[in-house]
């Protein structure tokens, strides 16, 4: 799926309309492409640009028994601790495919927001950690993603930018503003050298959702595509708003957990979304105000509300569109849910009170061999759980 298609002519038409304008108070921006008038027709082309499919309801948490410690992230230079997020390496390019990069959110005395440092491993049990990065751009660590080109982007909430590091480690890029405290990064791309590829944050602060490419293709300028998120606004570990931001790539379709209003949802088209603003969560966060109406632009949608979920952070989506999301109150449980929110499983994976689940990453092409990568600040290590 091209993550750059009919949305960039909507801008254009929409900036074409602007400016027409100035000399005429009648112009518009034209609604959704014209389609066929008979009814099935019309909803074959829906179905087919939205990826119709029935739920997959089979439960992957609940094959998963297998847990495996790869390794402790305690960073071996500096002591930080405080895993948070994980993004694995797709190409053998400067980095090894397969090789796993963890952020570190406190330093070495445990104190949130402190910590400076990025981790790599090897995906084998009893890894020990390398440092990749340690920079104060990256303080307060608690986002990780890689690209196409095995670039680390890295989110940090206290120094308050993402920044983008080549495969060597050497800075690439820094991105401030519009972000105020960014709270969770992801890379999103169709997994194709000829499509925009995105990077896509959230902050904190401002309860907004950053975009920008980062290859030749869409748009490269740091943009706040939505906003309206709750956020609390607290320090350290018990900071929540839009966060665990996870991207399927079949469906181009960005999802996203919000603790503050015990919520899961995703956005559609979300490659497409190259506009301020475009999409505004309500209030209530279930309900969403879309600047371009119609099944074809990008929109927000609701997965689920309330019970089980219970103040969620980390989410991953996995190979067949579900998505497993860490609870961060209420024990450290992993609720497993379809798109349409249907409740698969639940399944607590550390019996500590103290909340401790902040990365999930799941690997793997289908039901069978999809694993699922998890951080824990409770003993500090990186686990895989395996079918």
């Amino acid at each position: 799926m091209s993550l750059y298609t009919h949305r960039a002519g909507l801008v254009f038409v929409g900036a074409l309309a602007a400016g027409l304008a100035a000399c005429s108070a009648s112009s518009t921006v034209p609604s959704t492409p014209t389609g066929p008038t008979n009814a099935a027709a019309a909803q074959s082309l829906v179905n087919a640009d939205m990826g119709a499919t029935p739920d997959d309801t089979t439960s992957i948490l609940n094959k998963l028994t297998k847990d495996v410690v790869i390794g402790s992230t305690v960073d071996p230079t500096n002591g930080d601790t405080g895993p948070r997020s994980i993004g694995v390496v797709r190409a053998n390019y400067g980095l090894k495919k397969g090789e796993i990069v963890v952020c570190n959110f406190a330093d070495k005395n445990g104190n949130a927001g402190k910590g400076t440092t990025l981790e790599l491993f090897s995906p084998a049990p009893s890894s020990q950690p390398v440092t990749f990065v340690q920079s104060s751009k990256i303080q307060g660590c608690d986002g990780s993603t890689t690209t196409l080109g095995n670039d680390v982007y890295a989110g940090g909430l206290t120094s308050k930018d993402v920044t983008g590091w080549s495969n060597t480690g050497k800075l690439v890029r820094t991105v401030g503003a519009p972000f105020k405290s960014p709270l969770s990064t992801v890379e999103a791309s169709a997994s194709n050298f000829y499509a925009a590829e995105y990077i896509f944050g959230s902050d904190a602060v401002t309860g907004g959702i950053v975009s920008w490419s980062v290859n030749n293709y869409g748009n490269p300028k740091p943009l706040e595509v939505a906003t309206g998120f709750k956020v609390n606004k607290s320090a350290g570990w018990s900071a929540l708003g839009p966060s665990g931001l996870s991207y399927y790539p079949k469906k181009d379709e960005l999802f996203i957990a919000d603790g503050v209003t015990n919520t899961v949802v995703y956005f559609t088209h979300a490659g497409e979304l190259l506009v301020k603003d475009e999409i505004v969560v309500q209030p209530d966060g279930k309900t969403f105000k879309c600047k371009y109406p119609g099944s074809r632009n990008p929109c927000g949608k609701l997965v689920k509300a309330g019970s089980p979920l219970n103040a969620p952070s980390a989410m991953t989506v996995l190979p067949n569109g579900n998505v497993i999301v860490a609870n961060t109150a209420g024990g450290n449980t992993l609720v497993e849910l379809t798109p349409s929110g249907k409740v698969l499983a639940t399944k607590v994976i550390d019996t500590h009170s103290t909340q401790g689940i902040f990365g999930l990453l799941a690997i793997g092409t289908n039901d069978t061999n999809t694993a699922l990568y998890y951080t824990d600040t409770n003993d500090g290590n990186l686990h895989e759980l395996e079918q």
